[in-house]
């Protein structure tokens, strides 16, 4: 009786906390699941994870679809799992290709369960919400076994980005040295240095703030398409090989016929806002070198024909992301614009 009832409070206790359903100790390629447990707001979610342990050397997370409007992370992911088995020689990777399946499902930047944008509640709650719940479940049970997270994301449907790898400021010299070396490894064609206001809850905060390497490579608009996916592809296993995980010589992919690695900072004063409502025309494009006074695009009135406001460069810089055509609020964010990291 004593062994039945134990066995019972520990099913039931795997029932009510999140857990994985995988030893990512065992050697190796495993599959399983993060579970992520139920609650007042939801079911439980079983998220699908890949752990392949190669012995020695570096433990790295790999994570996509943390919001649910971004596609491209969830797919390069599973590309990836696709390539390691056959190319991983060192080391465990773990992939999570979707930290958010509700989102995923609803083509939403945040969970529509409860509202919530998963990357602003790390480490999150195990008695919270069901966003901090997944933030909850991945932050006790995958961050502490990583050594580098290189999480995947994509600008969103509203903008135009060249293919990039991004970290911001870090205050800790040594660990800011790192995280840069890794983001250039990528070989994308722009690594960005991105300054913003403080935000609580970051993914890659909450990383940081424990000593471990974190990139977040922003891959693309929010439009899926194949020669951008190859790009994303080929900069994740570039970092890999840098890491030492999968013997090989890195590619440079080209962007728009040319290969261009780029680095660059944008600070919180570089995003240019919208002076006005109504319809956004781009005049430039990503990676365009601009004067200052030059047309960064106009807002156009859709209640007056004769409206119309121009919206120019402050000073010289370059496009990092600018908003693709579309309906704007004044201070709506319109383009980001950066100059060289002095290094």
């Amino acid at each position: 009786m004593v062994n039945r009832n134990f066995n019972m409070t520990v099913a039931e206790s795997m029932s009510t906390t999140s857990h994985l359903t995988i030893d990512l100790d065992k050697g190796g390629m495993n599959t399983g699941h993060l579970i992520v447990s139920k609650g007042a707001d939801s079911e439980a979610l079983s998220l699908p994870v890949f752990s392949l342990d190669k012995g020695k050397g570096p433990r790295v997370l790999i994570t996509g679809g943390c919001h649910g409007n971004e596609f491209e992370g969830p797919i390069v992911a599973r590309r990836i799992i696709d390539w390691l088995p056959g190319a991983q020689t060192c080391g465990r990777i773990v992939v999570l290709p979707t930290l958010n399946p509700p989102a995923l499902q609803a083509w939403s930047r945040n969970t529509p369960i409860d509202g919530l944008n998963l990357n602003r509640v790390f480490p999150g709650r195990a008695d919270g919400s069901v966003t901090e719940r997944i933030a909850d479940a991945v932050s006790r049970l995958l961050v502490p076994m990583a050594d580098v997270v290189l999480d995947l994301h994509s600008f969103g449907p509203n903008w135009n980005v060249p293919p990039l790898s991004t970290t911001h400021p870090i205050a800790d010299a040594d660990l800011m040295a790192k995280t840069l070396r890794m983001a250039e490894a990528f070989k994308l064609p722009l690594t960005l240095v991105w300054e913003h206001d403080e935000t609580p809850g970051m993914f890659d905060t909450f990383v940081q703030n424990l000593g471990k390497v974190f990139v977040c490579a922003e891959l693309g608009g929010g439009t899926v398409g194949a020669e951008d996916l190859a790009i994303y592809e080929a900069g994740l296993r570039n970092a890999l090989i840098a890491l030492g995980l999968v013997e090989g010589k890195a590619e440079h992919p080209m962007f728009r016929q040319k290969t261009t690695n780029l680095m660059l900072e944008t600070l919180s004063s570089d995003v240019q806002k919208s002076p006005a409502r109504g319809i956004f025309e781009p005049c430039c494009s990503v990676l365009d070198e601009l004067r200052q006074g030059d047309l960064i695009g106009v807002v156009r009135s859709i209640d007056s024909l004769a409206e119309s406001v121009d919206v120019r460069a402050p000073t010289t810089s370059i496009v990092c992301a600018i908003k693709s055509g579309t309906h704007v609020e004044v201070n709506d964010g319109l383009a980001y614009l950066g100059r060289p990291l002095a290094r």
